[in-house]
């Protein structure tokens, strides 16, 4: 599932691709991009913060004004980049999803699918996308103080809602906030306050930056490979806890309540308070 490290990924991808490659031609299927040319432009950086990536382009050829721009993308669940090779285009049954189409020097073509909140603005004005986000454990400017002062900020907020906000720590996503509450070993529920938040934002940036880094170790919390049993709880509802064998429980999320997505618990590894202690929190809409 997109998360931090999902997006992370990806950009590694795309600089093997694009990196230094110049654009040649641009459909941006978006309206309020349709007049938007980013021919001429090269592709110099793909930068991710938390869940968001920034496609980071040169100004334009000497001919033509213009500062370096940044096309900004957001996979939420279902976006996705592809690039195919000269003289290759994709699927026919996938063109109603392009959002984007980039035609390379290299004859290479770059398609965005699905995705969100696209939109192009000058790279000096990038704060519009991401000034609110909290600190980025996969970036070079990760700041664990200013991740641990913003968690403590709202000590009364559910372990679960705190981790999914964005604005406290940035990259998180519900697979890692599941899985950070077994490996801690406190209930989804447990007021944030009572969490030892040192402890918490070290582990949450060690495993994020491990699924993001180490070959074959994407999304897998409990270093098991097979099918199923990659998650601590995560996607285990009725099976088994991994650790002592109790059965994994589950509460579908509230409706339209990102801080309260859907949650995987075991009742025996993570005591504390239960699903009743949710909280409705509209601030994350």
């Amino acid at each position: 599932m997109p998360e931090g490290d999902s997006v992370w990924k990806l950009a590694r991808q795309l600089d093997r691709k694009l990196l230094g490659r110049t654009v040649v031609r641009t459909d941006l299927r978006v309206p309020r991009l349709a007049t938007r040319d980013l021919t001429g432009r090269t592709v110099v950086e793909h930068a991710t913060y938390g869940k968001h990536l920034l496609t980071r382009f040169s100004a334009p050829d000497a001919a033509t004004d213009g500062p370096p721009v940044t096309l900004h993308s957001h996979l939420k669940m279902d976006g996705e980049w592809s690039v195919t090779g000269p003289g290759k285009v994709l699927p026919r049954r996938l063109m109603a999803d392009v959002r984007l189409v980039l035609g390379l020097d290299s004859g290479a073509t770059a398609w965005g699918l699905r995705l969100h909140d696209l939109d192009l603005a000058a790279t000096t004005d990038e704060a519009r996308w991401i000034g609110h986000l909290g600190p980025d454990p996969l970036r070079e400017d990760w700041d664990p103080a200013e991740a641990v002062r913003r968690l403590r900020a709202q000590p009364a907020v559910p372990f679960v809602s705190a981790l999914l906000d964005q604005t406290k720590v940035c990259g998180l996503g519900n697979l890692w906030v599941n899985e950070l509450a077994f490996i801690l070993g406190v209930s989804p529920w447990t007021p944030i306050g009572d969490v030892d938040l040192d402890k918490l934002v070290h582990r949450a940036a060690r495993v994020l930056h491990h699924s993001a880094t180490v070959p074959g170790a994407y999304q897998t919390t409990t270093g098991l490979g097979q099918r199923g049993e990659n998650h601590w709880v995560s996607g285990r509802a009725a099976r088994p806890c991994l650790r002592c064998g109790t059965k994994v429980q589950m509460v579908p999320e509230l409706p339209n309540d990102p801080a309260n997505r859907r949650t995987w618990w075991c009742p025996h590894c993570q005591p504390g308070p239960g699903p009743e202690a949710r909280v409705p929190d509209r601030r994350l809409r």
